[in-house]
């Protein structure tokens, strides 16, 4: 795709953007659950279904409370930043005015989204009483796009930037699809989450696109660069190391004797995915190389051998 045959997609937001189009969402005083238990497994451990199943609850609100602290941090910190830069024009790679305009409205959904997320947290405590316990002040990109960053020549930081807001608003789409669909949960959260994923889907392809401009003009010594970094950003990326420390200080809020917390915290860390092609968000992550194009490139494959199958590594 060439800068010059970019179409924006303005009359999509205007008609589908949820800021314009989606009401408050309410949560229930229901009997569903408000968080998947999927998404925690800590609640499904032995320890926990054995020793503290009444706290099932309580696990799951907590939960998600760090997520919805996770979209924030995500939304507000990491893609606004990006999105921003390239709407007002100061990105280092430069972009038509279709491409800024389109930025801008990411910007715009992206703080919305963190605004619903803030709103359906307090319409939460007040329901359940729980308040929430301290939460993490970073995630897993916060240190991982800095991580990338710092491999980068200074010609290539915007370049690495872009392709990792891109590979991060790619994956995210994914796992809100997986939340949206689960019937256990609340039909709020539910609603909230399609909401989200109606926007996140026009994301992705919206930042994949920014990224196939890009690639198509990028020298091929500036590909082999952008390639050795790539699985820096991966591997700090698909840490479970800030997930753990919260469900460690989750486990610590718990009223259990301290043996059963030290077999929850043991469970939890072998519950951990290893960062390697079984990795349940790798997939995710290849279709975004392949969807960008930057899978076509040999020293893209070569850079990413321990994520690919082995069909996308001989291509």
């Amino acid at each position: 795709m060439k800068a010059e045959d970019y179409v924006s997609f303005v009359e999509a937001w205007e008609a589908r953007a949820t800021i314009r189009t989606r009401p408050r969402r309410i949560v229930e005083d229901d009997e569903r659950l408000i968080y998947p238990l999927s998404r925690q497994p800590l609640v499904l451990s032995e320890t926990f279904t054995r020793q503290c199943p009444e706290l099932r609850d309580y696990a799951l609100v907590q939960s998600l409370y760090k997520f919805i602290n996770d979209v924030v941090i995500f939304e507000t910190e990491i893609v606004d930043k990006t999105a921003r830069s390239i709407a007002k024009d100061r990105f280092a790679i430069r972009f038509p005015f279709a491409c800024r305009f389109d930025a801008m409205s990411v910007v715009v959904d992206e703080d919305y989204h963190a605004l619903v997320a803030m709103d359906f947290m307090q319409q939460t405590i007040a329901l359940t009483g729980i308040e929430p316990i301290a939460l993490p002040t970073e995630i897993e990109l916060s240190r991982a796009i800095p991580a990338a960053l710092a491999q980068a020549p200074d010609h290539l930081r915007s370049a690495v930037e872009l392709i990792c807001v891109a590979i991060a608003e790619n994956t995210v789409t994914n796992d809100v699809a997986a939340f949206a669909k689960d019937d256990s949960v609340k039909q709020s959260v539910k609603g909230l989450m399609a909401d989200h994923l109606l926007d996140e889907g026009r994301h992705s392809g919206f930042w994949t696109r920014l990224v196939r401009i890009y690639w198509q003009t990028a020298a091929q010594a500036d590909r082999e660069a952008i390639a050795q970094i790539l699985p820096v950003f991966i591997h700090q990326y698909l840490t479970n190391e800030i997930q753990n420390g919260f469900d460690f200080a989750l486990i610590d809020h718990l009223p259990v004797a301290d043996t059963v917390k030290q077999a929850l915290k043991a469970e939890t860390l072998a519950l951990s995915f290893p960062i390697n092609s079984h990795h349940p968000l790798v997939s995710n992550i290849v279709r975004f190389f392949r969807n960008s194009t930057l899978l076509e490139a040999a020293c893209v494959r070569e850079a990413l051998v321990d994520y690919l199958p082995a069909r996308e590594v001989c291509a």
